[in-house]
């Protein structure tokens, strides 16, 4: 049986409380056996992966569902409340303090619900190589490309997580990529392109945002290489243990890149307003968003996980707009379409 319906009452549909979140990843497997499921992982109980039962794509909307969609609208926002906290903080100032709360919140939170941090020794170094990809790389790129482009950009480029999940799945021999998904590839890339160059005066490459796109592009085949890799060790383990285990590792790195930015912030001079956008961001984006994803790698898989990161775009843009007063050139709104076309292709293929 799908967790279609859970006993819990009305489900949530936003990130108002992680516990939630942590309560579902705690108690997954005795709610399976109460309602007569299958307790492997990633299958229902006809054995079949629930991303391939034939009552998929339904429009059943699951509880999964609904905690991917409030992730997706947390992630969007963030961007522009992270750009607005970037005003008053340097950026890696900010991205090692919120890792360094997430991190310590992760460790009370999993100690907490499961008692334990117990990994088999077998399991560090891959435990380490996605701390590094998926935390320390991916925030040094995410950050520091934010800080050199708009909201906007970053948030459609970002958008690219199903067409970078595909050609990872291809490089590694583990997916095959059809003719709709390289015309969607193909265009996505064009897409990118006219956002990164486009102004209006026309296409030009070198532009003020460049670096900082190129950056989240990069940012974004760091995020896809992480939801890729973690997924054979969410057989093993529950979203909540490998999200805390993950970020611990990956966030000492980042803490070393970050200590001459910690050391040299004055951070006296930050107001109410970037310790809210600080709070914000490492509560709900990191702390509850990386655990929901995680979640959802496990039950439905990355593939179906990453469509989410489709509607990241429109949400980003639509709060870059609200919060920012952001706009993109017409050349940009051509490369903004063509991106988004080319990710439902991608999805479709």
């Amino acid at each position: 049986m799908r967790l279609t319906a859970l006993p819990w009452g009305e489900q949530p549909t936003n990130l108002e409380s992680f516990h939630i979140c942590c309560l579902e990843t705690a108690v997954a497997d005795k709610i399976l056996d109460n309602y007569g499921a299958s307790s492997s992982i990633g299958t229902n109980n006809n054995g079949e992966s629930p991303s391939t039962s034939p009552h998929s794509g339904l429009g059943v909307v699951s509880t999964i569902d609904l905690l991917m969609l409030g992730v997706v609208v947390v992630w969007g926002v963030n961007i522009s409340v992270t750009k607005s906290t970037l005003a008053e903080m340097a950026p890696l100032a900010f991205d090692g303090l919120r890792f360094l709360l997430s991190s310590i919140t992760m460790l009370i939170l999993t100690i907490a619900i499961q008692g334990d941090l117990r990994i088999q020794r077998g399991d560090w170094p891959r435990l380490a190589l996605i701390g590094l990809i998926g935390h320390t790389l991916y925030q040094l790129l995410f950050i520091i490309g934010l800080d050199r482009t708009q909201a906007g950009h970053s948030a459609l480029i970002l958008g690219l997580t199903p067409v970078s999940v595909a050609l990872i799945g291809l490089v590694l021999g583990i997916e095959r990529v059809r003719a709709w998904v390289w015309a969607g590839i193909w265009l996505s890339f064009v897409g990118v392109v006219l956002i990164t160059s486009g102004s209006n005066d026309g296409v030009h490459l070198g532009g003020p945002t460049l670096l900082g796109d190129l950056l989240t592009l990069a940012a974004t085949l760091c995020w896809a290489s992480y939801t890729v890799l973690a997924k054979p060790l969410l057989s093993r383990y529950s979203p909540i243990k490998l999200t805390t285990l993950t970020m611990a590792l990956g966030t000492v790195p980042l803490l070393v890149a970050s200590m001459p930015a910690l050391v040299a912030q004055e951070w006296g001079r930050v107001t109410a307003a970037g310790w809210l956008g600080l709070l914000y961001s490492y509560s709900l984006a990191i702390v509850g968003g990386y655990t929901v994803w995680y979640v959802s790698v496990q039950r439905v898989g990355s593939a179906r996980t990453a469509i989410f990161s489709n509607l990241l775009p429109v949400v980003g843009l639509v709060a870059a707009w609200l919060m920012r007063g952001e706009t993109l050139t017409p050349v940009q709104l051509i490369g903004a379409a063509m991106l988004l076309l080319g990710i439902s292709l991608a999805r479709r293929g």
